[in-house]
């Protein structure tokens, strides 16, 4: 159970003099307000820390937990009251670390204390010690850049491969055959065959690829996180042809399925690994959107030429 008022050997120690503060009800509540962050975060860290596998990730989390614990209390005996983290907060971030990686959810949160610090300056005045809690939070993404220890890290240049081969391949393939077959299932049925030895051909290439690069990746790795990416992308794609009719519909559904599978990724790359989101974005969705389009109008010549119709 989460404690209010955390104590630890870096609370504030009651033989420190307290020093008075006049505080109007607005920045009252404004103090408040960052002292239930700082605390919602020391549980967050610790949480996450008791999480990690590596043993330096953990040291640093748990450095990170104290550095927001002092923050709290220093705030607290300014406030004098004590508060209680945000529930939803903490275990939003705590899942998001689970799901999708530690690196992914630190990365994400650090980027609401960017806003936090700059909030912090309204306080300078009132506040000296605000300057150290500012030094401290910017002091935590050098932190957290150089801890970061995750395997599918190394790997994302595999799954980049295996994504963007999958999402261009596929699109294409999967709007030709829509016109070509004007059949849901028949049109599925192309497409997992296609999908499923396109993504065992990635896959081994990718292991040959890696072998002789040999730049300490393991190569059956590589090669797994080509294929699975591959067989994950061609699964979402295929689906819409198997769920809805027309096949017009599917074709849809596909593309709008196919841009929220760029979005989703190159945002998580460009948090995790802080590259611009929108270049790729960009070049990622004219390329496999092109190809679709290429390969739609592709279908409707081999149906007209050579009067392709199946029943």
């Amino acid at each position: 159970m989460l404690q209010n008022q955390p104590r630890g050997k870096l609370s504030l120690t009651m033989t420190k003099q307290k020093q008075e503060y006049n505080l109007s009800p607005d920045l009252r509540a404004l103090i408040l307000k960052y002292q239930t962050i700082e605390l919602t975060e020391y549980h967050l860290y610790k949480r996450l820390a008791n999480y990690a596998k590596n043993t330096a990730n953990q040291q640093v989390l748990l450095s990170i937990a104290e550095e927001e614990l002092k923050h709290y209390n220093q705030l607290r005996e300014v406030t004098g009251q004590d508060v209680k983290p945000l529930f939803l907060r903490l275990m939003v971030f705590y899942w998001i670390a689970r799901l999708f990686s530690l690196t992914f959810a630190l990365k994400l949160m650090e980027k609401g204390e960017d806003q936090a610090q700059k909030n912090y300056k309204q306080l300078l005045n009132t506040l000296p010690f605000m300057q150290e809690i500012m030094q401290d939070e910017a002091n935590h993404e050098d932190k957290l850049l150089g801890m970061i220890e995750e395997e599918h890290l190394e790997y994302v240049g595999s799954v980049v491969l295996g994504l963007n081969d999958a999402l261009v391949e596929l699109t294409g393939a999967l709007a030709g055959l829509t016109l070509a077959l004007q059949k849901g299932r028949l049109i599925a049925a192309s497409g997992i065959i296609v999908g499923v030895a396109a993504a065992l051909s990635m896959a081994a290439s990718e292991y040959l690829s890696t072998k002789a690069e040999s730049l300490g990746k393991n190569p059956l790795k590589s090669a797994i996180y080509t294929g699975l990416t591959y067989i994950l992308t061609v699964t979402i794609l295929v689906l819409p042809y198997l769920l809805i009719e027309p096949p017009l519909a599917a074709l849809g559904l596909m593309l709008l399925l196919s841009l929220l599978i760029i979005a989703g990724f190159n945002f998580y790359v460009s948090i995790s690994l802080d590259r611009p989101f929108l270049l790729q974005f960009l070049e990622m969705t004219v390329i496999s959107f092109g190809v679709a389009a290429f390969s739609f109008a592709l279908g409707y010549v081999v149906q007209t030429v050579f009067g392709v119709e199946v029943k």
